[in-house]
């Protein structure tokens, strides 16, 4: 199986290959989010709400625990990325 791959234009376009799009959902109009790690780029799509409203969610009544919101958002994204995980 090869990796999708896009050319970057000269207008710095590119084009998000059929398979990537059908996956993630993603359509005319998707805004998707780009991020630098250790000298590679993750690309995403944009989520409709941010951690403070996610939180706000899970913890109507206040972090329980006294967890601060750094250390939620810490077990987040470790969770994240253990479910995203290439293996």
């Amino acid at each position: 199986m090869s990796i999708p791959q896009s050319k970057v234009t000269a207008q710095g376009q590119i084009s998000v290959p059929v398979e990537v799009r059908k996956k993630l959902g993603i359509g005319p109009g998707s805004v998707l989010e780009w991020h630098e790690q250790d000298g590679s780029v993750l690309v995403r799509r944009a989520g409709r709400f941010n951690s403070s409203d996610v939180h706000q969610a899970v913890f109507p009544k206040g972090t329980p625990n006294n967890k601060t919101v750094p250390d939620i958002k810490a077990a987040l994204r470790k969770a994240m990325r253990k479910k995203h995980a290439r293996g």
